[in-house]
Protein backbone atom coordinates (compact mmCIF):
# COMPACT_ATOMS: atom_id res chain seq x y z
CA UNK A 1 0.00 0.00 0.00
CA UNK A 2 2.66 2.31 1.04
CA UNK A 3 4.39 1.37 -2.52
CA UNK A 4 1.43 2.43 -4.40
CA UNK A 5 0.87 5.66 -2.53
CA UNK A 6 4.62 6.68 -3.15
CA UNK A 7 4.88 5.70 -6.84
CA UNK A 8 1.44 7.91 -7.00
CA UNK A 9 2.79 10.16 -5.50
CA UNK A 10 5.73 10.68 -7.48
CA UNK A 11 4.10 10.56 -10.56
CA UNK A 12 3.71 14.15 -11.25
CA UNK A 13 4.82 17.18 -9.16
CA UNK A 14 1.48 18.39 -8.38
CA UNK A 15 0.32 14.97 -6.51
CA UNK A 16 4.02 15.14 -5.05
CA UNK A 17 3.36 19.15 -3.85
CA UNK A 18 -0.29 17.97 -2.58
CA UNK A 19 1.10 15.19 -0.07
CA UNK A 20 3.67 17.65 1.05
CA UNK A 21 1.23 20.16 1.87
CA UNK A 22 -1.27 17.74 3.29
CA UNK A 23 1.07 16.36 5.64
CA UNK A 24 2.32 20.01 6.91
CA UNK A 25 -1.50 20.00 7.56
CA UNK A 26 -1.84 17.31 9.77
CA UNK A 27 1.57 17.71 11.23
CA UNK A 28 0.73 21.00 12.50
CA UNK A 29 -2.30 19.97 13.45
CA UNK A 30 -0.59 18.10 16.20
CA UNK A 31 1.22 20.60 16.84
CA UNK A 32 -1.17 22.98 17.64
CA UNK A 33 -2.88 20.25 20.07
CA UNK A 34 0.45 20.37 21.33
CA UNK A 35 0.43 24.29 21.76
CA UNK A 36 3.74 24.14 19.31
CA UNK A 37 4.52 27.45 16.97
CA UNK A 38 4.38 26.47 12.99
CA UNK A 39 8.25 26.42 12.56
CA UNK A 40 8.39 23.28 14.93
CA UNK A 41 5.64 21.08 12.92
CA UNK A 42 7.85 22.65 9.56
CA UNK A 43 11.13 21.35 10.77
CA UNK A 44 9.17 17.63 11.52
CA UNK A 45 8.01 17.68 8.31
CA UNK A 46 11.40 18.43 6.56
CA UNK A 47 12.76 15.41 8.48
CA UNK A 48 9.71 13.64 7.63
CA UNK A 49 10.00 13.94 4.33
CA UNK A 50 13.52 13.64 3.99
CA UNK A 51 15.16 10.66 2.04
CA UNK A 52 16.04 9.00 5.23
CA UNK A 53 12.18 8.72 6.52
CA UNK A 54 9.16 8.77 3.46
CA UNK A 55 11.61 10.04 0.77
CA UNK A 56 8.35 12.19 -0.85
CA UNK A 57 10.71 15.01 -2.16
CA UNK A 58 12.14 14.36 -5.90
CA UNK A 59 11.17 17.35 -7.51
CA UNK A 60 14.19 19.19 -5.40
CA UNK A 61 14.81 22.47 -8.00
CA UNK A 62 11.03 23.18 -7.59
CA UNK A 63 11.00 23.34 -3.91
CA UNK A 64 14.30 24.72 -3.73
CA UNK A 65 12.92 27.84 -5.77
CA UNK A 66 9.53 28.15 -3.46
CA UNK A 67 12.28 28.18 -0.33
CA UNK A 68 14.21 30.75 -1.87
CA UNK A 69 11.22 33.09 -2.17
CA UNK A 70 10.42 32.11 1.02
CA UNK A 71 13.25 33.36 2.49
CA UNK A 72 13.29 36.20 0.12
CA UNK A 73 9.68 37.23 1.90
CA UNK A 74 10.92 36.36 5.57
CA UNK A 75 14.23 38.90 5.38
CA UNK A 76 11.29 41.31 3.45
CA UNK A 77 9.25 41.42 6.68
CA UNK A 78 11.81 41.60 9.16
CA UNK A 79 13.14 44.52 7.18
CA UNK A 80 9.90 46.32 7.07
CA UNK A 81 9.82 45.70 10.98
CA UNK A 82 13.41 47.70 10.84
CA UNK A 83 12.38 50.80 10.52
CA UNK A 84 15.18 53.42 10.13
CA UNK A 85 13.84 56.22 13.09
CA UNK A 86 13.28 52.66 15.31
CA UNK A 87 16.40 52.23 15.02
CA UNK A 88 18.18 55.63 15.82
CA UNK A 89 16.10 55.54 19.03
CA UNK A 90 16.79 52.07 20.26
CA UNK A 91 17.31 52.51 24.04
CA UNK A 92 20.53 51.92 25.47
CA UNK A 93 19.24 48.91 27.45
CA UNK A 94 18.34 47.05 24.21
CA UNK A 95 21.57 47.94 22.81
CA UNK A 96 23.49 46.82 25.70
CA UNK A 97 21.68 43.42 26.55
CA UNK A 98 21.29 42.45 22.90
CA UNK A 99 24.80 43.13 22.17
CA UNK A 100 26.17 41.24 25.57
CA UNK A 101 24.10 38.12 25.17
CA UNK A 102 25.58 37.81 21.07
CA UNK A 103 28.91 38.69 22.69
CA UNK A 104 28.25 35.85 26.10
CA UNK A 105 26.78 33.46 23.74
CA UNK A 106 29.30 33.36 21.10
CA UNK A 107 32.24 33.00 23.32
CA UNK A 108 30.68 30.07 25.18
CA UNK A 109 29.22 28.12 22.72
CA UNK A 110 32.40 28.45 21.03
CA UNK A 111 34.34 26.91 24.00
CA UNK A 112 31.64 24.23 24.10
CA UNK A 113 31.53 23.36 21.00
CA UNK A 114 35.15 23.02 20.98
CA UNK A 115 34.93 20.94 24.28
CA UNK A 116 32.43 18.75 22.34
CA UNK A 117 34.97 17.45 19.66
CA UNK A 118 34.23 20.18 16.59
CA UNK A 119 36.70 21.81 14.40
CA UNK A 120 37.34 25.53 14.81
CA UNK A 121 34.91 26.65 11.72
CA UNK A 122 32.40 24.54 12.75
CA UNK A 123 31.97 25.35 16.56
CA UNK A 124 31.99 29.12 15.29
CA UNK A 125 29.53 28.51 13.05
CA UNK A 126 27.36 26.80 15.30
CA UNK A 127 28.69 29.36 18.29
CA UNK A 128 27.21 32.40 16.06
CA UNK A 129 23.78 29.92 14.89
CA UNK A 130 23.13 29.82 18.78
CA UNK A 131 22.82 33.71 19.40
CA UNK A 132 20.06 34.23 17.53
CA UNK A 133 16.22 33.70 18.88
CA UNK A 134 13.18 33.38 17.15
CA UNK A 135 12.20 37.42 16.72
CA UNK A 136 8.16 36.27 15.36
CA UNK A 137 7.88 33.26 18.05
CA UNK A 138 8.41 35.80 21.02
CA UNK A 139 6.57 38.54 19.28
CA UNK A 140 3.45 36.11 18.74
CA UNK A 141 3.48 34.33 22.58
CA UNK A 142 3.91 38.41 23.90
CA UNK A 143 0.99 39.22 22.20
CA UNK A 144 -1.23 36.15 22.85
CA UNK A 145 0.18 37.34 26.69
CA UNK A 146 -0.98 41.11 26.69
CA UNK A 147 3.08 41.56 27.47
CA UNK A 148 4.33 43.55 24.59
CA UNK A 149 4.16 47.00 25.91
CA UNK A 150 5.41 45.71 29.61
CA UNK A 151 8.60 46.90 30.82
CA UNK A 152 10.02 43.42 30.30
CA UNK A 153 8.35 42.77 26.82
CA UNK A 154 9.30 45.88 25.62
CA UNK A 155 13.27 45.40 26.54
CA UNK A 156 12.88 42.08 25.09
CA UNK A 157 11.29 43.28 21.68
CA UNK A 158 14.46 46.07 21.80
CA UNK A 159 17.30 42.91 22.30
CA UNK A 160 15.79 40.84 19.38
CA UNK A 161 15.72 43.88 17.12
CA UNK A 162 19.45 44.39 18.14
CA UNK A 163 19.83 40.59 17.08
CA UNK A 164 17.78 41.02 14.20
CA UNK A 165 21.20 42.91 13.36
CA UNK A 166 23.84 40.95 13.93
CA UNK A 167 21.91 38.39 11.89
CA UNK A 168 22.40 41.21 9.02
CA UNK A 169 25.96 41.18 9.77
CA UNK A 170 26.79 37.74 10.21
CA UNK A 171 25.19 37.15 6.71
CA UNK A 172 26.79 39.76 4.59
CA UNK A 173 30.40 38.55 6.10
CA UNK A 174 29.30 34.86 5.60
CA UNK A 175 28.27 36.03 1.50
CA UNK A 176 31.19 38.16 1.12
CA UNK A 177 33.66 35.48 1.67
CA UNK A 178 31.53 33.12 0.13
CA UNK A 179 33.06 33.04 -3.10
CA UNK A 180 36.74 33.25 -1.89
CA UNK A 181 36.51 30.25 0.38
CA UNK A 182 35.64 28.21 -2.57
CA UNK A 183 39.01 28.75 -4.21
CA UNK A 184 41.47 31.51 -5.12
CA UNK A 185 44.04 32.76 -2.75
CA UNK A 186 43.64 35.44 -0.25
CA UNK A 187 44.09 38.51 -2.75
CA UNK A 188 41.10 36.88 -4.25
CA UNK A 189 39.35 36.64 -1.55
CA UNK A 190 39.76 40.47 -0.44
CA UNK A 191 39.36 41.51 -4.05
CA UNK A 192 35.91 39.68 -3.37
CA UNK A 193 35.05 41.38 -0.20
CA UNK A 194 35.83 44.83 -1.17
CA UNK A 195 33.41 44.09 -4.48
CA UNK A 196 30.63 43.12 -2.45
CA UNK A 197 31.21 46.02 -0.20
CA UNK A 198 31.01 47.90 -2.42
CA UNK A 199 28.33 46.95 -4.39
CA UNK A 200 26.58 46.82 -1.27
CA UNK A 201 27.14 50.11 -0.39
CA UNK A 202 25.97 51.49 -3.64
CA UNK A 203 23.14 49.20 -3.13
CA UNK A 204 22.28 50.96 0.08
CA UNK A 205 22.73 54.44 -1.26
CA UNK A 206 19.95 53.67 -3.61
CA UNK A 207 17.66 52.49 -0.91
CA UNK A 208 17.94 55.44 1.17
CA UNK A 209 17.44 57.71 -2.11
CA UNK A 210 14.16 55.40 -2.70
CA UNK A 211 13.25 56.03 0.90
CA UNK A 212 13.72 59.71 0.89
CA UNK A 213 12.34 60.27 -2.67
CA UNK A 214 10.02 57.62 -4.07
CA UNK A 215 8.96 54.82 -1.37
CA UNK A 216 5.93 57.40 -0.15
CA UNK A 217 4.64 58.64 -3.20
CA UNK A 218 4.77 55.17 -5.23
CA UNK A 219 3.30 53.04 -2.53
CA UNK A 220 0.46 55.33 -1.83
CA UNK A 221 -0.21 55.38 -5.59
CA UNK A 222 0.03 51.66 -5.69
CA UNK A 223 -2.04 51.32 -2.23
CA UNK A 224 -5.28 52.40 -4.09
CA UNK A 225 -5.47 48.12 -4.93
CA UNK A 226 -4.86 46.47 -2.05
CA UNK A 227 -4.25 43.30 -4.29
CA UNK A 228 -1.72 45.54 -6.68
CA UNK A 229 0.15 46.22 -3.41
CA UNK A 230 0.88 42.94 -2.15
CA UNK A 231 1.77 42.11 -5.26
CA UNK A 232 4.14 44.90 -5.43
CA UNK A 233 5.56 44.38 -2.09
CA UNK A 234 6.44 40.53 -3.34
CA UNK A 235 7.83 41.38 -6.73
CA UNK A 236 9.95 44.00 -5.03
CA UNK A 237 11.55 41.80 -2.28
CA UNK A 238 11.65 39.12 -4.77
CA UNK A 239 13.84 42.02 -7.59
CA UNK A 240 16.11 43.26 -4.75
CA UNK A 241 17.10 39.93 -3.99
CA UNK A 242 17.72 38.77 -7.18
CA UNK A 243 19.86 41.65 -7.62
CA UNK A 244 21.29 41.07 -4.11
CA UNK A 245 22.24 37.44 -5.49
CA UNK A 246 23.70 39.16 -8.41
CA UNK A 247 25.75 41.51 -6.70
CA UNK A 248 27.31 38.98 -4.62
CA UNK A 249 25.92 39.65 -1.19
CA UNK A 250 23.00 36.81 -1.16
CA UNK A 251 19.12 37.21 -1.54
CA UNK A 252 18.69 36.88 2.02
CA UNK A 253 20.32 40.68 2.27
CA UNK A 254 18.66 41.61 -0.85
CA UNK A 255 14.95 40.71 0.47
CA UNK A 256 16.23 42.97 3.94
CA UNK A 257 16.84 45.82 2.14
CA UNK A 258 13.65 45.30 0.54
CA UNK A 259 11.78 45.70 3.76
CA UNK A 260 13.67 47.96 5.00
CA UNK A 261 12.88 50.39 1.55
CA UNK A 262 9.09 50.24 2.72
CA UNK A 263 9.69 50.15 6.27
CA UNK A 264 8.67 54.13 7.00
CA UNK A 265 5.97 54.13 4.82
CA UNK A 266 2.36 54.08 5.84
CA UNK A 267 1.49 51.00 4.45
CA UNK A 268 4.15 48.62 6.24
CA UNK A 269 1.43 46.90 9.00
CA UNK A 270 -1.15 46.16 5.90
CA UNK A 271 1.92 44.62 4.21
CA UNK A 272 2.66 43.28 7.20
CA UNK A 273 -0.63 41.57 7.88
CA UNK A 274 -1.32 39.99 4.28
CA UNK A 275 1.97 38.68 3.81
CA UNK A 276 2.62 36.80 7.11
CA UNK A 277 0.42 34.08 6.08
CA UNK A 278 2.42 33.76 2.73
CA UNK A 279 5.47 33.97 4.50
CA UNK A 280 4.46 30.84 6.59
CA UNK A 281 3.14 28.80 4.02
CA UNK A 282 6.31 29.61 1.92
CA UNK A 283 9.00 28.78 4.20
CA UNK A 284 7.62 25.32 4.77
CA UNK A 285 9.15 24.85 1.70
CA UNK A 286 12.73 26.14 2.91
CA UNK A 287 12.49 23.41 6.29
CA UNK A 288 10.93 20.44 3.33
CA UNK A 289 14.45 21.62 1.43
CA UNK A 290 16.61 21.48 4.70
CA UNK A 291 14.84 17.74 5.94
CA UNK A 292 15.38 16.25 2.08
CA UNK A 293 19.32 17.28 3.08
CA UNK A 294 19.49 15.56 6.32
CA UNK A 295 20.39 11.86 6.64
CA UNK A 296 18.42 10.93 10.02
CA UNK A 297 21.36 8.02 10.68
CA UNK A 298 23.96 10.74 10.66
CA UNK A 299 21.29 12.77 13.76
CA UNK A 300 21.60 9.66 15.95
CA UNK A 301 25.46 10.54 16.81
CA UNK A 302 24.28 14.25 17.48
CA UNK A 303 21.81 13.66 20.32
CA UNK A 304 24.16 14.17 22.83
CA UNK A 305 25.56 17.16 22.08
CA UNK A 306 22.16 18.56 20.69
CA UNK A 307 21.00 18.12 24.46
CA UNK A 308 23.78 19.60 25.78
CA UNK A 309 23.79 22.59 23.22
CA UNK A 310 19.62 22.95 23.99
CA UNK A 311 20.53 23.21 28.24
CA UNK A 312 22.92 25.86 27.27
CA UNK A 313 20.14 27.74 25.20
CA UNK A 314 17.37 27.43 27.65
CA UNK A 315 19.58 27.78 30.45
CA UNK A 316 22.46 30.00 29.89
CA UNK A 317 20.77 32.05 27.16
CA UNK A 318 18.12 34.09 30.38
CA UNK A 319 21.14 33.76 32.52
CA UNK A 320 22.95 35.64 30.27
CA UNK A 321 20.48 37.93 30.27
CA UNK A 322 19.65 38.10 33.65
CA UNK A 323 23.17 39.15 34.40
CA UNK A 324 23.63 41.77 31.99
CA UNK A 325 20.11 43.54 33.07
CA UNK A 326 20.07 43.18 36.60
CA UNK A 327 24.05 44.57 36.75
CA UNK A 328 22.50 47.70 34.27
CA UNK A 329 19.94 48.38 37.57
CA UNK A 330 16.87 46.06 36.86
CA UNK A 331 14.54 43.81 38.86
CA UNK A 332 15.31 40.24 39.20
CA UNK A 333 11.35 40.06 37.80
CA UNK A 334 11.91 42.15 34.76
CA UNK A 335 15.33 40.17 34.25
CA UNK A 336 14.08 36.88 34.44
CA UNK A 337 10.63 37.79 31.94
CA UNK A 338 13.03 39.36 29.43
CA UNK A 339 15.12 36.67 29.57
CA UNK A 340 13.47 33.68 28.62
CA UNK A 341 12.91 35.20 25.74
CA UNK A 342 16.13 34.28 24.30
CA UNK A 343 15.62 30.64 25.24
CA UNK A 344 15.63 29.38 21.70
CA UNK A 345 17.42 29.83 18.35
CA UNK A 346 15.63 30.95 15.41
CA UNK A 347 14.55 29.75 11.79
CA UNK A 348 17.75 32.06 11.40
CA UNK A 349 19.72 30.07 12.47
CA UNK A 350 19.07 27.24 10.54
CA UNK A 351 18.93 29.54 7.55
CA UNK A 352 22.87 30.78 8.80
CA UNK A 353 24.15 27.01 8.82
CA UNK A 354 22.16 26.26 5.69
CA UNK A 355 24.58 29.25 3.91
CA UNK A 356 27.78 27.69 5.45
CA UNK A 357 26.60 24.55 4.21
CA UNK A 358 26.38 25.41 0.88
CA UNK A 359 29.93 27.12 0.11
CA UNK A 360 31.59 24.13 1.81
CA UNK A 361 32.24 25.65 5.15
CA UNK A 362 29.74 22.92 7.39
CA UNK A 363 29.35 19.79 6.95
CA UNK A 364 25.57 17.79 7.03
CA UNK A 365 26.64 16.90 10.29
CA UNK A 366 26.69 20.14 12.08
CA UNK A 367 23.59 21.29 10.28
CA UNK A 368 21.57 18.30 11.58
CA UNK A 369 22.84 19.17 15.13
CA UNK A 370 21.73 23.05 14.90
CA UNK A 371 18.05 21.19 13.83
CA UNK A 372 18.17 18.90 16.83
CA UNK A 373 18.64 22.05 18.99
CA UNK A 374 16.23 24.36 17.27
CA UNK A 375 13.36 21.37 17.70
CA UNK A 376 14.44 21.20 21.00
CA UNK A 377 14.75 24.32 21.99
CA UNK A 378 12.08 26.15 20.32
CA UNK A 379 9.36 23.20 21.57
CA UNK A 380 10.22 23.92 25.23
CA UNK A 381 10.67 27.37 25.33
CA UNK A 382 6.94 27.89 23.98
CA UNK A 383 5.82 26.75 27.28
CA UNK A 384 8.83 28.22 29.26
CA UNK A 385 7.55 32.16 27.58
CA UNK A 386 3.64 31.07 28.04
CA UNK A 387 3.94 29.77 31.88
CA UNK A 388 6.53 32.69 32.68
CA UNK A 389 4.80 33.66 35.97
CA UNK A 390 4.43 30.05 37.42
CA UNK A 391 7.89 29.80 36.86
CA UNK A 392 8.91 33.09 38.64
CA UNK A 393 6.74 32.10 41.46
CA UNK A 394 8.89 28.73 41.78
CA UNK A 395 12.45 30.33 41.25
CA UNK A 396 12.15 33.43 42.84
CA UNK A 397 13.69 32.29 46.16
CA UNK A 398 17.00 31.70 43.61
CA UNK A 399 17.01 34.77 41.53
CA UNK A 400 18.25 37.03 44.23
CA UNK A 401 21.77 36.99 43.04
CA UNK A 402 20.80 38.72 39.85
CA UNK A 403 19.30 42.10 41.70
CA UNK A 404 21.41 44.60 43.11
CA UNK A 405 20.75 45.70 46.04
CA UNK A 406 19.30 49.16 44.70
CA UNK A 407 17.85 48.32 41.42
CA UNK A 408 18.27 51.87 40.60
CA UNK A 409 16.75 51.87 36.35
CA UNK A 410 13.42 50.37 37.67
CA UNK A 411 13.42 52.67 41.04
CA UNK A 412 13.97 55.77 38.66
CA UNK A 413 11.27 54.93 36.82
CA UNK A 414 8.87 54.74 39.40
CA UNK A 415 10.29 57.90 40.82
CA UNK A 416 9.81 59.58 37.96
CA UNK A 417 6.21 58.25 37.77
CA UNK A 418 5.52 58.38 41.99
CA UNK A 419 2.33 59.77 43.00
CA UNK A 420 1.37 61.51 46.66
CA UNK A 421 -1.22 59.60 49.10
CA UNK A 422 -4.68 60.36 48.84
CA UNK A 423 -6.86 59.12 46.09
CA UNK A 424 -10.23 58.10 46.27
CA UNK A 425 -9.72 55.42 43.40
CA UNK A 426 -6.72 53.51 41.90
CA UNK A 427 -7.40 52.34 38.34
CA UNK A 428 -5.25 49.43 36.76
CA UNK A 429 -5.20 49.76 32.90
CA UNK A 430 -4.99 52.85 30.69
CA UNK A 431 -6.71 51.41 27.77
CA UNK A 432 -9.74 52.17 26.21
CA UNK A 433 -11.62 51.61 28.41
CA UNK A 434 -9.83 52.23 31.71
CA UNK A 435 -9.56 55.87 30.30
CA UNK A 436 -13.23 56.15 29.51
CA UNK A 437 -13.85 54.92 33.62
CA UNK A 438 -11.45 57.74 34.61
CA UNK A 439 -12.71 60.57 32.58
CA UNK A 440 -16.36 59.82 33.89
CA UNK A 441 -14.88 59.24 37.48
CA UNK A 442 -13.03 62.74 37.54
CA UNK A 443 -16.31 63.82 36.69
CA UNK A 444 -18.37 62.77 39.29
CA UNK A 445 -15.10 64.25 41.35
CA UNK A 446 -12.72 61.20 42.29
CA UNK A 447 -9.60 61.94 42.64
CA UNK A 448 -7.33 59.08 40.94
CA UNK A 449 -4.18 57.26 40.79
CA UNK A 450 -3.76 55.37 37.17
CA UNK A 451 -1.32 52.59 37.06
CA UNK A 452 -0.18 50.62 33.78
CA UNK A 453 2.69 48.60 32.85
CA UNK A 454 3.75 50.33 29.59
CA UNK A 455 6.09 53.10 30.82
CA UNK A 456 4.53 55.18 27.70
CA UNK A 457 0.91 55.40 28.44
CA UNK A 458 2.30 55.96 32.17
CA UNK A 459 3.84 59.10 30.47
CA UNK A 460 1.32 60.64 28.21
CA UNK A 461 -1.39 60.14 31.03
CA UNK A 462 0.54 62.49 33.65
CA UNK A 463 1.41 64.81 30.73
CA UNK A 464 -2.39 65.43 30.87
CA UNK A 465 -2.34 66.63 34.45
CA UNK A 466 -3.06 63.39 36.09
CA UNK A 467 -1.84 61.34 38.37
CA UNK A 468 0.06 57.78 37.23
CA UNK A 469 2.34 55.08 38.22
CA UNK A 470 4.06 52.44 36.38
CA UNK A 471 3.94 48.73 38.04
CA UNK A 472 2.23 45.17 37.27
CA UNK A 473 -0.76 43.83 39.07
CA UNK A 474 1.09 40.07 39.06
CA UNK A 475 4.22 41.75 41.01
CA UNK A 476 3.51 41.55 45.14
CA UNK A 477 5.87 43.64 45.78
CA UNK A 478 4.34 46.60 43.64
CA UNK A 479 0.85 45.55 45.15
CA UNK A 480 2.37 45.68 48.57
CA UNK A 481 3.60 49.44 48.40
CA UNK A 482 0.86 50.72 46.59
CA UNK A 483 -0.84 54.33 48.78
CA UNK A 484 -4.06 52.27 49.53
CA UNK A 485 -4.67 54.84 52.59
CA UNK A 486 -8.01 56.34 52.04
CA UNK A 487 -8.43 54.39 48.89
CA UNK A 488 -12.29 53.58 48.53
CA UNK A 489 -12.16 51.70 45.60
CA UNK A 490 -9.51 49.93 43.51
CA UNK A 491 -11.08 49.08 39.73
CA UNK A 492 -9.13 46.87 36.79
CA UNK A 493 -9.63 47.51 33.49
CA UNK A 494 -7.21 45.75 32.32
CA UNK A 495 -6.81 43.97 28.52
CA UNK A 496 -8.56 40.38 29.08
CA UNK A 497 -6.14 37.15 29.54
CA UNK A 498 -6.72 33.91 28.63
CA UNK A 499 -6.30 31.86 31.72
CA UNK A 500 -5.24 28.83 30.55
CA UNK A 501 -2.69 30.58 27.91
CA UNK A 502 -0.96 32.63 30.68
CA UNK A 503 -1.37 30.37 33.48
CA UNK A 504 -1.54 33.75 35.62
CA UNK A 505 -4.38 36.31 35.58
CA UNK A 506 -3.50 39.75 36.71
CA UNK A 507 -6.93 40.12 38.27
CA UNK A 508 -6.38 37.63 40.48
CA UNK A 509 -3.25 38.67 41.12
CA UNK A 510 -4.69 41.81 41.82
CA UNK A 511 -6.99 40.52 44.44
CA UNK A 512 -4.29 38.30 46.29
CA UNK A 513 -2.60 41.04 46.55
CA UNK A 514 -4.67 43.42 48.19
CA UNK A 515 -5.59 40.79 50.74
CA UNK A 516 -2.22 40.15 51.68
CA UNK A 517 -2.45 44.45 52.09
CA UNK A 518 -5.64 43.75 53.92
CA UNK A 519 -7.58 46.21 52.39
CA UNK A 520 -10.70 47.20 52.88
CA UNK A 521 -12.10 48.75 50.04
CA UNK A 522 -14.18 47.97 47.30
CA UNK A 523 -13.00 46.30 44.47
CA UNK A 524 -14.09 46.89 40.99
CA UNK A 525 -13.03 44.00 38.46
CA UNK A 526 -14.43 44.11 34.28
CA UNK A 527 -14.37 41.63 32.16
CA UNK A 528 -15.56 40.30 28.79
CA UNK A 529 -16.36 37.06 29.73
CA UNK A 530 -20.08 35.95 31.85
CA UNK A 531 -18.40 32.80 32.66
CA UNK A 532 -15.68 34.70 34.99
CA UNK A 533 -17.92 36.49 37.23
CA UNK A 534 -18.54 34.02 39.89
CA UNK A 535 -15.19 32.81 39.89
CA UNK A 536 -13.91 36.63 40.48
CA UNK A 537 -16.86 37.09 43.13
CA UNK A 538 -15.91 34.16 45.04
CA UNK A 539 -12.27 35.27 44.72
CA UNK A 540 -12.72 38.66 46.31
CA UNK A 541 -14.54 41.11 43.84
CA UNK A 542 -17.12 43.65 45.09
CA UNK A 543 -18.14 44.14 41.77
CA UNK A 544 -17.91 43.11 38.16
CA UNK A 545 -18.24 45.29 35.16
CA UNK A 546 -18.55 43.55 31.44
CA UNK A 547 -17.72 46.47 29.37
CA UNK A 548 -19.72 44.87 25.80
CA UNK A 549 -23.18 43.61 27.97
CA UNK A 550 -23.48 46.82 30.44
CA UNK A 551 -23.11 48.96 27.18
CA UNK A 552 -25.89 47.21 25.75
CA UNK A 553 -28.08 46.97 28.61
CA UNK A 554 -27.87 51.03 29.00
CA UNK A 555 -28.03 51.33 24.82
CA UNK A 556 -31.37 49.48 25.34
CA UNK A 557 -32.74 51.70 28.42
CA UNK A 558 -32.08 54.69 26.49
CA UNK A 559 -34.09 53.11 23.17
CA UNK A 560 -37.04 52.48 25.83
CA UNK A 561 -36.42 55.90 27.60
CA UNK A 562 -36.85 57.57 24.00
CA UNK A 563 -39.74 55.41 22.66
Amino acid sequence: MLELITTWVHSSPFYELTALIALAAAVGFVGLLLRQPMIVSFIAVGVLTGPSALGIVRSHDSIQLLADLGIAVLLFLVGLKLDLKLIRTLGPVALATGLGQVTFTSVIGFMLGLALGLDAVTSLYVAVALTFSSTIIVIKLLSDKREVDSLHGRIAIGFLIVQDLVVVFAMMVLSALGVGSQGGDDGSVLVHVGTVVVYGLLMLGAVLLFIRYLANPLVGRIAHSQELLITFAIGWAALLAAIGSQLGFSKELGGLLAGISLASTPFREAIVARLSSLRDFLLLFFFIALGSELDLGLLGAQIAPAIIMSLFVLIGNPLIVMVIMGFMGYRKRTSFMAGLTVAQISEFSLIFMAMGLSIGHVSPESLGLVTLVGLITISLSVYMITYSHGLYGKLEPLLGIFERKEPFREQELELETKASDGHDVILFGLGRYGKAIAHYLKQEGYTILAVDFNPDEVRLWKEEGNDAIYGDACDPAFVGHLPLTGVKWVVSAMPQHDIGVTHQDPRLCLIEGLKDQQYSGGIVISTQRLKDRESLKQAGATMILSPFYDAAERAVSRIKEAS
